[in-house]
């Protein structure tokens, strides 16, 4: 046996040399090199099959905008490798030691390493930690989660903000769990995954595989298993379509296996995740897949059974060995019998060698029978095998259409449930996108609504014009009753109190008062100088003596006296007419000259001018001291007994006496207080 050259790991060795165990690796282009370095040294052979594509996204701002601000968040969880390298090839520069990172595998941890965030410069996150009940771990979304809760406790996530790094598209369960404990989950795709197109080469190496050379695939994701059935049918025959389905596949976690196995592949080993894993498991499927040496004649039942029925001769030997007498096979019996008993030994000796003559005639009959009997059963034995083999080849033959149908209904349904998954997808990509946009109005909203009252408030305190300013105030609340978000309310009731403060203020017409001093203004051209007014009873008032003989014959009088008496009265007004007594309290007024009466009218301006923008900014001192000083002008410099002056002098008096009894102006503090709360908050 030491010698046999077909021993049976002799044989395995030789079979392995001659048709080495194929690996057929799925991973995205670039990211196998150190599991294949790891099958090539346990003597596999790594065949790179993508069928994932890893692109660029085609709007990269979301990412740059996320990563610029990740002060913002609470946490960064990265859902693979490919999410990590995209990441920091958008963002250079150095991670924050204070914000914890979460990722799903062990592949994931390593990526953050090779970009200096590791443990214990740097928190992460990940369910190494966490084992299934075989005591394995499992990466996966749920398994992350409970890592993130057993770490940071069940509301430290509560009201705070996460970030979530994935592909475009992917599960949505770890940001649902998120989304319920609290968090305000915000999503950004880093890549997108597309389907690869093999190369021609590369297809006719898997023709080589499925023509019966020994190898297994290894498959790393759901979305790859689709795409294999996928390119399968587009390249594949029928044939081999279905002994692809039929050769070992490996997987790293359950998921991708129930994805599988609801395609059609029928050959599944969980590895679990990790190269360590997957290495071992395909080693064994290689070691399980070598063909066992033939056994030798010796130990075969049917050749021992061909032997028996070819050579009678033989088979009666044997036969009849068991039959002979053992004292005939003995020669030590006779020796120690005593020498009375040699006349016995003789008389019975040819009757022993007649009974044995005879006992080997009857054993070689009767085995030449049994052997003819044999052979008859090994023929109808022949016969029903030839029979079940037709009936088992048929059975396969009408059940291998039925599994095709069943394979075909599965793939369609696997279809819809893709389309689904998908659709909801992007059903809820649609609502996340909703809920920002429906946020960011509410900011655009409230931004809008303080910069009306932030101008209101520069009015009001300018102008005092209460009516402008409730105006303002009801336009905003107008604005934010479309809203229903809580700060809108708080901002909506701080502008009620204002608006209630502003009914109730006493409201001052400063521009009815400002039209007076504009008419004053306009009436200093036409107002007369107290030097230079003329006095009506200097002008010539007597009349030529006329009806002296009506007023003659009216009072009875003679005409003479009459005429005389009208006489005198016309030279006395005469007389009073060439001299005028007038009293002047300031005697300055008479010494103005003509040229110097205009610079007079134009300082009375002036300060009227100084009065009404004094008047407008609510300069109430400034106000008061134009005003004092254009009367003390009207007085001292015009004359006051004309009605023109009187009536400027009343304007600037009515002026004076409405301007002292404003009250200061309400204000807006507490609408633009409950902006800039809601301002700091966010």
């Amino acid at each position: 046996m030491a010698d046999n050259p077909n021993r049976p790991d002799e044989a395995g060795a030789q079979a392995a040399g001659a048709a080495p165990f194929t690996v057929v690796v799925t991973r995205p282009a670039g990211q196998s090199a150190a599991l294949s370095a790891q099958l090539a040294k346990h003597g596999l052979r790594p065949f790179d099959f993508p069928l994932i594509g890893i692109e660029p996204v085609a709007d990269e701002a979301p990412l740059r905008s996320a990563l610029g601000a990740l002060d913002r968040y609470a946490l960064v969880v990265f859902v693979s490798p490919n999410a990590v390298e995209r990441a920091f090839a958008a963002h250079a520069s150095i991670w924050p030691h204070a914000l914890p990172v979460a990722v799903v595998g062990p592949a994931s941890v390593a990526a953050l390493a090779q970009h200096g965030v590791a443990a214990p410069a740097h928190r992460v996150i990940s369910p190494a930690s966490a084992a299934a009940s075989d005591g394995e771990p499992r990466f996966d979304s749920e398994s992350l989660y409970a890592a993130l809760t057993a770490e940071l406790g069940a509301g430290a996530l509560d009201g705070r903000r996460v970030l979530v790094v994935r592909g475009d598209g992917g599960r949505e369960w770890l940001a649902d769990r998120l989304r319920e404990v609290g968090a305000e989950v915000e999503i950004v795709a880093a890549y997108r995954r597309v389907v690869p197109e093999p190369s021609i080469g590369a297809w006719a190496q898997v023709h080589a595989l499925l023509a019966g050379a020994p190898h297994a695939w290894l498959v790393t994701s759901s979305e790859g298993v689709r795409n294999l059935d996928e390119l399968a049918r587009e390249h594949l025959t029928a044939d081999e379509i279905a002994r692809l389905r039929r050769a070992p596949l490996v997987a790293p976690h359950p998921r991708i296996a129930e994805t599988a196995r609801g395609l059609g592949f029928d050959r599944m080993t969980v590895s679990g995740a990790g190269d360590d894993r997957i290495a071992r498991a395909l080693v064994g499927l290689a070691s399980s897949a070598v063909p066992p040496a033939p056994d030798t004649p010796a130990h075969h039942p049917a050749h021992s059974r061909m032997t028996d029925s070819n050579n009678p001769s033989q088979a009666s030997a044997q036969t009849a060995a068991p039959t002979r007498p053992q004292p005939a096979a003995s020669p030590a019996s006779y020796g120690s019998r005593a020498a009375g008993q040699q006349a016995r030994r003789s008389v019975s000796g040819p009757l022993l060698w007649l009974v044995v003559i005879v006992l080997a005639a009857a054993a070689g009959t009767g085995g030449y029978a049994l052997n003819r009997k044999v052979e008859r059963m090994d023929a109808r034995l022949a016969q029903r095998q030839q029979a079940n083999d037709a009936q088992v080849a048929e059975l396969r033959a009408t059940t291998g259409e039925a599994v095709a149908s069943v394979h075909q209904m599965d793939t369609q349904i696997e279809q819809l449930e893709g389309k689904l998954a998908d659709a909801q997808n992007a059903q809820q990509a649609l609502a996340q996108q909703y809920a920002d946009l429906a946020r960011n109005r509410d900011d655009w909203t409230l931004a809008e609504v303080g910069q009306m009252l932030s101008s209101a408030s520069e009015q009001l305190a300018l102008t005092g014009n209460t009516q402008l300013a409730l105006f303002a105030l009801q336009s905003a609340d107008a604005r934010l009753a479309a809203s229903g978000s809580p700060q809108a309310l708080a901002v909506r009731k701080a502008i009620a109190q204002d608006m209630d403060r502003l009914k109730a203020a006493p409201s001052t017409d400063l521009a009815g008062l400002a039209i007076k001093l504009d008419t004053a203004i306009g009436q200093v051209d036409s107002l007369p100088l107290a030097g230079e007014a003329l006095v009506s009873r200097t002008k010539p008032a007597a009349t030529a003596p006329s009806g002296i003989a009506k007023t003659a014959a009216a009072s009875g009088e003679p005409r003479w006296q009459v005429w005389a008496r009208e006489f005198a009265a016309g030279i006395g007004a005469q007389l009073a007419s060439l001299v005028e007594v007038r009293r002047i309290d300031h005697p300055d007024a008479m010494l103005v000259s003509p040229d110097e009466g205009y610079f007079l009218r134009e300082n009375l301006k002036l300060r009227l001018l100084s009065a009404r923008l004094s008047l407008l900014s609510r300069n109430d001192a400034t106000l008061k001291a134009d005003l004092d000083a254009a009367d003390d002008a009207l007085a001292r410099y015009f004359d006051n007994a004309s009605g023109e002056t009187r009536a400027v002098r009343d304007l600037v008096k009515q002026v004076e006496a409405g301007s002292a009894t404003e009250a200061a102006p309400p204000n807006l503090n507490a609408s633009l207080q409950a902006i800039q709360q809601y301002r700091s908050r966010g």
